[in-house]
C-alpha cells in the first residue's frame, strides 16, 4: 500500500489540511516487536517529537511473547521518550489479539495497554483497529493488516485522540 493511503498519510494529509505545522514520521515496519522498537527508539528520538504515538504490540501477541516482556518493553519506549523530552505528548494505541493463543493470554495481553497508559499517564486510544480487525472486506487477505478502506477508519480512531493533543 502507498504511504500516503495508510493512516499515517492520513493523518499528515489532515494536519496538513488545517494548516498545522507537523511532521508524521511513519516509524513503523513489518513484523516489528516491542522488542525491535526498544532497540530502535533512540534513532527516533534524534528530534524532539511534539506528539509521540507509539502502536507496537500486536506482533509480540502473534508470535506468543511472554506477555510480560511486551509490557516491559511498551514501558521502556514510554519512559525513554519521557526522560529524553518530558513535553512530548504521547499516545498508546491500544491492540487485541485473536484467541489462537487462548482466551487467557488474549485477555491479558489486551489489558496491558490500558495498564501502561494508566502507569505512565499516557493518552489511550483503546483498541487501534476498532471497527477494523476481524472484518474481512476491511483487512488484506492475511487477515492482519488493513486494506486501504480499514486504515481510513484506523486513521479516524487515531484522529480522535490525535486532535486533543495538537
Amino acid at each position: 500500500m502507498e504511504q500516503d493511503l495508510a493512516f499515517p498519510g492520513l493523518v499528515q494529509a489532515r494536519l496538513d489540511s488545517l494548516g498545522e505545522n507537523y511532521k508524521v514520521i511513519n516509524g513503523g515496519l513489518s513484523g516489528e516487536t516491542t522488542a525491535g522498537g526498544v532497540g530502535r527508539i533512540d534513532w527516533f528520538l534524534e528530534d524532539e517529537p511534539d506528539i509521540f504515538v507509539l502502536e507496537l504490540g500486536g506482533n509480540d501477541g502473534l508470535r506468543g511473547i511472554q506477555l510480560s516482556e511486551t509490557k516491559k518493553n511498551l514501558l521502556t519506549i514510554i519512559d525513554k521518550v519521557q526522560t529524553k523530552y518530558p513535553d512530548t505528548k504521547i499516545i498508546l494505541a491500544g491492540m487485541q489479539i485473536p484467541p489462537n493463543m487462548g482466551p487467557e493470554y488474549s485477555q491479558e495481553f489486551q489489558s496491558i495497554y490500558p495498564e501502561v497508559a494508566k502507569e505512565k499517564d499516557v493518552t489511550l486510544i483503546p483498541f487501534l483497529l476498532q471497527n477494523v480487525g476481524g472484518i474481512k472486506e476491511l483487512n488484506l487477505p492475511d487477515g492482519i493488516h488493513p486494506t486501504e478502506e480499514g486504515h481510513k477508519l484506523v486513521f479516524e480512531n487515531v484522529w480522535e485522540y490525535l486532535k486533543e493533543e495538537i
